[in-house]
């Protein structure tokens, strides 16, 4: 069924309609960034989603210090926990917890709920670890995972010994799928341990890295082919107060040796609270380098401007005390590009990378307005500039694609020469479709543009009503034309947010779905990956009666040509409820090889969406066209998004 949506194109439209490809006439070339990934640690994006760390509180550092854990006790009490702090004297690991055991049973222990519980597999490999001083006597650790039943689906057992603090490993593997698994540990033996960064991870991580990544979500970013990848948000980076916000250099270096910190989503949505949510940084800036250059994306890091969230706090630095967030940023470039002799690029160089990241550009600030933010800016871009001069810099125009804030900022940074202007807009369907034509008249001499957050909200903004439908994938995929056909203003674009977990999401809607053993790409994710892997290197016009296609009967049209492939790219959205018969003449080439493709999204239901259960629900068919004097005839299918490749030599 249809829902309402579009009910300017409903006339059924009986005429062929001709478009013109003027193959020969390069508008633009596209940049290799122009199609990206936006990631925030939001939803349980990082610590329950990418990042494969299956235990919560590892470390026992959240503000109630054993949230996520339970003891367990067999009859009469059979031994204690205590949780202890040394305080500053361990920096920011300083808590540990130490465990009493009275008897030499084994009916005293503890567990961890995992995130929402544990995702565990059948034949797949685990590995244990843990910190352990042995304090006394002499214990063993027995470590079963088991299901709510109590089954057990795989254990081995771990003996600390001596007193000095030792990393101690252990491996199994699981006997039975359980996506609500639980991890105990009972301590057999009388005596007393400490413990600490107790881990469990999967085997099977991206590339089988330890401390790693859940591999069907970077598989899912590493299809798409992004330009570049951004991090680690979005509004984590401002905090709801500055002591909560994003600190880089607390996410680096040893994992045991990290921060942890609340996550400013915990409490923002009353109707969503995720009081659990902390950010571990086992994901940290340089495991996010490191994806970015296994996905083949350009890193684009953001850095706190000296603001927290002014939706929030709204607490700023003042002026005179702004040098040492300025130093971050200096600093991050050094971490990022300095040889392995310089202060930075050693650690980074010891943390196992001695190349250089080739970091190429970096944004300050998120979300960010007023004159406060200009104020902070300036004073970034020009330490930044005057030591690395080469490195392109992201700058933010609020919240909304207009308005007072909007306007402000666009003329102040358009003043300030401004290398890139991160615009966001979470808008209706209808919003989209009136706007591919955005960037047409913008500045080409300008600044660059990033369209760094954007989605079709269905409902509303925020609304946890909110789907990822078709309506809204086809109505983003309409604007998308407009960002492409205007690729020499818009550099860079990217949808937001990128992952949600099903049991503990805080916004919506989301591009990636995951729960503890399976994810799905969403229509918005299918519209982005096509996007994505037909960009092409050179945009030329797509013109209907000589004009741009930007709504005309529901046609929103773009096209490039793909000079390393010697393909030329139609994307083509039928936004109407009608079949629509139309011919694509391709003038400019000297010869277009006779066959060719065309890949067709589409649903005749509006209200569509992909699901765990079907969650191919909306996918790319692909069909076989034929190509005769340089024409292509193609029934555009109601509600479609349709990419044409044909060959040229």
């Amino acid at each position: 069924m249809a829902i309402g949506l579009f009910t300017n194109y409903q006339e059924s439209n009986a005429q062929t309609k001709t478009f013109t490809v003027k193959a020969n006439e390069v508008k633009a070339s596209v940049p290799a960034t122009l199609w990206g990934v936006f990631f925030e640690d939001i939803n349980l994006g990082a610590d329950g989603g990418i990042y494969a760390e299956l235990v919560k509180n590892r470390s026992f550092e959240f503000d109630t210090p054993l949230m996520g854990w339970k003891l367990l006790q067999k009859g009469e009490e059979t031994g204690s926990l205590l949780v202890n702090n040394w305080g500053e004297l361990n920096g920011a690991n300083s808590r540990f917890i130490r465990i009493t055991s009275k008897t030499p049973t084994g009916n005293f222990g503890f567990s961890n709920e995992g995130f929402r519980g544990m995702g565990i597999k059948k034949g797949n490999q685990y590995d244990f670890s843990v910190l352990a001083s042995q304090q006394e006597g002499a214990v063993s650790l027995v470590i079963e995972l088991v299901n709510s039943k109590g089954e057990k689906l795989g254990s081995t057992t771990v003996t600390p010994a001596g007193k000095p603090w030792k990393k101690y490993n252990a491996s199994f593997t699981a006997t039975v799928t359980e996506p609500k698994a639980v991890l105990n540990i009972y301590v057999k033996g009388q005596g007393v341990v400490d413990l600490d960064m107790i881990s469990l991870f999967p085997k099977d991580t991206w590339k089988n890295r330890p401390n790693g990544m859940r591999a069907d979500l970077v598989q899912l970013l590493a299809d798409m082919k992004p330009g570049f990848l951004r991090f680690p948000g979005g509004c984590i980076v401002e905090g709801r107060t500055l002591d909560e916000r994003f600190q880089w250099k607390k996410t680096i270096g040893p994992v045991e040796d990290r921060g942890y910190l609340i996550n400013r989503w915990n409490t923002e949505f009353k109707h969503r609270l995720t009081t659990d949510y902390y950010q571990s940084f086992g994901l940290g800036f340089y495991e996010y380098f490191q994806l970015a250059e296994d996905i083949g994306a350009e890193p684009l890091p953001i850095l706190n401007c000296g603001m927290a969230c002014q939706f929030n706090t709204a607490e700023v630095v003042p002026l005179e005390s702004l040098d040492p967030y300025v130093q971050d940023a200096l600093d991050l470039i050094e971490f990022a590009n300095g040889s392995a002799d310089t202060k930075w690029g050693k650690i980074r160089s010891e943390m196992g990378h001695p190349a250089p990241f080739n970091l190429k550009m970096m944004g300050v600030g998120n979300e960010n307005w007023g004159e406060q933010y200009i104020d902070r800016l300036k004073i970034f871009t020009q330490a930044i500039k005057a030591k690395y001069p080469n490195i392109q810099l992201v700058n933010s125009s609020g919240t909304d694609p207009n308005g007072e804030r909007f306007d402000y900022l666009n003329g102040e940074l358009r003043k300030m020469n401004a290398d890139i202007i991160d615009e966001h807009y979470y808008r209706a369907p209808q919003w989209f479709l009136d706007n591919a034509k955005r960037y047409d008249n913008y500045d080409r001499k300008g600044p660059k543009i990033f369209a760094g957050e954007y989605a079709a909200q269905s409902v509303a903004i925020a609304s946890p009503d909110n789907k990822n439908n078709w309506q809204c994938a086809l109505s983003e995929a309409a604007f998308m034309t407009g960002l492409e056909r205007n690729a020499d203003v818009v550099a860079m674009a990217s949808y937001a947010p990128l992952f949600a977990h099903a049991e503990g999401w805080q916004w919506t809607p989301d591009m990636i779905w995951v729960d503890n053993l399976k994810s799905y790409g969403t229509p918005n994710y299918q519209v982005q990956k096509l996007f994505s892997t037909n960009k092409g290197t050179n945009v030329v016009p797509l013109l209907l009666n000589n004009e741009t296609v930007t709504g005309q009967e529901g046609y929103y049209a773009s096209a490039v040509l793909d000079k390393n492939k010697k393909e030329i790219i139609l994307k083509v959205v039928n936004a109407s409820d009608k079949t629509q018969d139309t011919d694509f003449v391709i003038d400019g080439l000297n010869k277009v090889a006779a066959k060719g493709t065309v890949t067709v999204l589409r649903s005749d239901q509006l209200d569509q969406v992909n699901s765990f259960e079907n969650p191919t629900a909306i996918s790319p068919v692909v069909k076989d066209i034929t190509v005769k004097n340089k024409k292509v005839k193609v029934a555009l299918q109601p509600y479609s998004v349709n990419v044409i490749k044909l060959k040229f030599s």
